[in-house]
């Protein structure tokens, strides 16, 4: 009986209806994906939301409560994977949130759907993908995908970013958190820059704590040196913080300080006050949402267009350079205080978000 129970359990499984999502990237484009996968998740009940992400963001994807199931995709850096490990029958909808090309919706038409969302369709799209969308490309991260969504007829909020703050506490509430990295060295404000502003900030009597990920505990180093900052105000894993334990920190700061990056991103999510800078790319495609808590900063040049500089760049973008250490201190005294603070059990959860209309879209082509 056991053993029956069992294979009908597993049948079951293998012919629920299932949306696969393809977003094969960073912790930042996780959390601008957010306010498109609730949509989806809501138009498609009784389906199980299947993420194709990267297998080390498994506790993002748990934390923003956003997918069923985490399919776990492997490959070297942002690279788009040329095949996706699907164990089920074909997926009822696949969507592409990764790319606006052939290189991401190829591996999706690969399995066959019966039907599949992407944008920018070109000649080799299968039929019923839609026409493109001028605008795609100069919109913001989060807005476009709740467009190309909509196109198809699924209604998306772009402003449907927040997630729930972890119930773990802080482990330092109330800090300024400094993140100098990032990806890549276009993004990356100097680090002499952001020590003075620690050593500022220290002397203005706040607590900063410096964070950093895989491969940059040298550069926080040099920055917590620099600005006089005590032992423990690194994290004492040379990896970094584990993400459940970075959530916890950022959700309980302050304020947070980083460049265009992941960081950034998390704080739009736990409604942290954050202060972010921008170099090679504008903030109205990457940028916090419009919001006092936040504060975008930006020095772009003379026609400067939304993208004028190489976001994966080997030096620091001239946009990055202009913003000097008044900049941002300036920035950081002119943020309100935090919406909570966390709590004997760990860090309030967020507020509901404050809806922000999608533009009624042309209809598919």
């Amino acid at each position: 009986m056991a053993a029956r129970n069992e294979r009908a359990e597993a049948r079951a499984q293998a012919e629920a209806p299932r949306v696969l999502v393809l977003r094969a990237l960073g912790l930042g484009d996780l959390l601008t994906a957010v306010p498109a996968l609730r949509a989806l998740r809501r138009a498609h009940p009784g389906h199980e939301l299947v993420l194709a992400a990267p297998a080390w963001l498994a506790d993002a994807v748990r934390a923003t409560g956003c997918a069923d199931r985490h399919l776990h995709l492997g490959g070297p850096g942002r690279d788009v994977p040329a095949h996706i490990p699907w164990p089920w029958p074909a997926p009822r909808l696949a969507v592409d949130l990764h790319g606006d090309g052939p290189l991401s919706r190829a591996p999706l038409a690969a399995l066959a759907p019966a039907r599949l969302i992407a944008c920018a369709p070109g000649p080799d799209a299968p039929p019923g993908t839609g026409a493109p969308d001028p605008e795609h490309a100069r919109t913001h991260e989060r807005v476009r995908w709740c467009r190309l969504l909509a196109r198809h007829g699924i209604p998306a909020d772009p402003g449907d970013l927040r997630i729930r703050a972890p119930v773990r506490p802080s482990p330092a509430p109330g800090a300024v958190v400094v993140h100098p990295g990032a990806d890549a060295a276009a993004r990356r404000w100097p680090a002499d820059r952001f020590a003075e502003v620690a050593r500022a900030l220290t002397a203005r009597h706040e607590r900063v704590v410096l964070t950093h990920g895989p491969g940059e505990r040298a550069l926080a180093a040099r920055v917590a040196a620099r600005a006089g900052l005590p032992d423990d105000a690194l994290p004492a894993d040379p990896a970094g913080l584990p993400f459940d334990d970075l959530a916890a920190l950022v959700a309980g700061a302050r304020a947070v300080l980083v460049g265009d990056t992941g960081i950034a991103h998390l704080a739009s999510a736990l409604g942290t006050p954050s202060v972010v800078l921008f170099g090679p790319v504008a903030p109205a495609l990457w940028g916090p949402p419009p919001h006092a808590r936040h504060r975008a900063l930006w020095r772009p040049g003379p026609g400067d267009g939304l993208r004028p500089g190489d976001p994966h760049g080997t030096r620091p973008d001239a946009r990055l350079l202009r913003l000097t250490v008044a900049d941002v201190l300036d920035a950081c005294a002119a943020l309100p205080p935090p919406t909570h603070r966390p709590g004997p059990g760990g860090a309030a959860p967020a507020p509901a978000p404050v809806p922000t209309p999608v533009p009624e879209p042309p209809g598919p082509g």
